[in-house]
């Protein structure tokens, strides 16, 4: 399957700011088309980068999604909206989502739910924290929110999504995952996706790792088993080091 890689720009960058990196990113990609990759700037900047990567085949993603398409959510942004800005993703229960603004996986599966009804594809962050990795409850966390955020799905509704493995322990840490964790955990996804999708339709779901990635980590992260692209925080900001884990799968 085509590896896909997603640059997650958090809280970061003016419009002027994130134009220019786009620029940067966008002139680094031609001619490489092994690899899908996606651009998640600050919902600010969405239209100017929008306008930016037109004619490209990068995409954009929404950090964060309501559930809701309109009402008195103050603050909030529905998937209509993000996809009227141009976006084809948006990632839906982020790591720093449900630590620091409490969502539950009841709120990230009313999120996925909204993104499949409008046509956004929801890049899914699952992934436990340091003390559940300690307790030996990973599997367990895991299998908990995948299925939660995919009870009620149709057996055709997993190719519409991508998945991504979060280890909360990792991200912004500088602390990430071996290769053999991430595979492991990955491996465990496979598995529950398998039985609630099938194997064939299981098989063809890119999984990607995400938490303190690296240019200088990306390579081994990249050739892990089960790993089918990787989810960026920090390292996406400097053109050069995004560049440099992109070129580990082209």
């Amino acid at each position: 399957m085509k590896p896909l890689v997603v640059g997650n720009w958090k809280m970061h960058g003016t419009q002027h700011e994130a134009v220019a990196l786009a620029r940067e990113v966008l002139k680094g990609l031609r001619g490489r088309r092994r690899v899908d990759v996606v651009l998640a700037p600050p919902f600010t900047a969405l239209g100017p980068v929008r306008k930016t990567l037109r004619g490209s085949a990068l995409r954009l993603a929404g950090q964060n999604v309501h559930w809701e398409e309109q009402g008195a959510f103050t603050g909030e942004i529905s998937a209509k909206m993000l996809r009227e800005l141009g976006c084809h993703f948006a990632i839906v229960g982020h790591s720093e989502r449900r630590r620091l603004f409490n969502e539950t996986d009841q709120t990230v599966a009313k999120k996925l739910a909204a993104c499949l009804r409008s046509g956004l594809r929801p890049i899914l962050c699952v992934g436990e924290t340091l003390e559940q990795r300690n307790a030996g409850a990973t599997r367990r966390v895991i299998t908990r929110q995948l299925r939660i955020a995919l009870k009620g799905m149709t057996k055709d509704a997993i190719e519409k999504i991508e998945i991504a493995y979060e280890p909360v322990w990792a991200i912004g840490t500088g602390r990430n995952a071996t290769p053999e964790q991430a595979s492991r955990a990955h491996a465990t996804i496979r598995r529950m996706l398998k039985k609630l999708f099938g194997t064939k339709r299981a098989e063809q779901t890119r999984i990607l790792y995400g938490g303190s990635v690296r240019a200088d980590n990306a390579g081994e992260l990249a050739c892990a088993r089960e790993v089918n692209g990787l989810l960026v925080g920090g390292a996406s900001l400097k053109a050069k080091d995004f560049l440099s884990i992109i070129g580990n799968f082209s």
